[in-house]
């Protein structure tokens, strides 16, 4: 698995050879502005919730790539009012594809989309194959329904978690979240992109390696295998 971060809380993921684009916000964000939209690859694109910060580019990604689209009815059904190709899911709900399953899992947010529609309930996903798994926890609160990923999950290999505070978790939950999702190798996602969610990279990596963990800061175009 090769994890690419594209910004905010942008990812694009090599996973079983196949590509997978989650919660793409890449052109209007200035610090990702030497991100080459165009040349991304994506079989998939997952979102997590509607709001404009993590659908931006779902439509033109979709549109040079025939990706499908997994997330909730709602955001799906919006986008296939498109044109684009889609696959529904809910909160428990899971779809297996030859290169693994992914799994849609609760996060306790808001979500409408960029017209006002209703964008459904916000949620994360799970994903696995024989040998690997991820959890993107999308934006999300801390809650302790993460606790029941372990039991019905196999064991995560890495989590994105957010941790800007103010609109999601911060720093503080994420490191409970970790031991809630039972995994310490953690990438950040949701901070440093506007002033409300700047975090001190320095007091958050001790914090985590005060308790064991690993937390791992991307730049944004950079990868990490797992």
């Amino acid at each position: 698995m090769k994890i690419t971060y594209l910004g905010h809380a942008s990812f694009h993921v090599l996973f079983n050879d196949v590509n997978l684009i989650i919660d793409p916000y890449i052109s209007p964000n200035p610090q990702a502005e030497h991100i080459d939209i165009g040349a991304l690859k994506a079989d998939y694109i997952l979102v997590s919730h509607g709001h404009g910060d993590h659908v931006a580019d779902v439509e033109r990604i979709a549109k040079n790539t025939d990706a499908k689209i997994i997330s909730n009815f709602e955001i799906t059904t919006w986008f296939q009012n498109k044109g684009l190709s889609g696959h529904p899911l809910n909160h428990g709900g899971k779809i297996s594809y030859d290169f693994g399953t992914i799994k849609y899992v609760n996060a306790v947010h808001t979500s409408s989309l960029p017209d006002g529609s209703n964008g459904g309930n916000p949620g994360g996903f799970v994903i696995w194959s024989d040998i690997e798994c991820l959890y993107f926890a999308g934006d999300t609160a801390l809650t302790m329904d993460m606790k029941l990923i372990p039991m019905t999950c196999p064991q995560i290999n890495v989590a994105i978690l957010p941790i800007g505070d103010n609109f999601t978790m911060g720093y503080e939950e994420a490191l409970l979240a970790s031991d809630f999702i039972e995994c310490n190798n953690i990438i950040p996602c949701h901070y440093d992109t506007f002033g409300l969610i700047e975090v001190d990279r320095p007091t958050v990596e001790s914090a985590f390696t005060a308790q064991g963990k690993k937390i791992n800061f991307l730049s944004i175009g950079d990868s990490k295998e797992v």
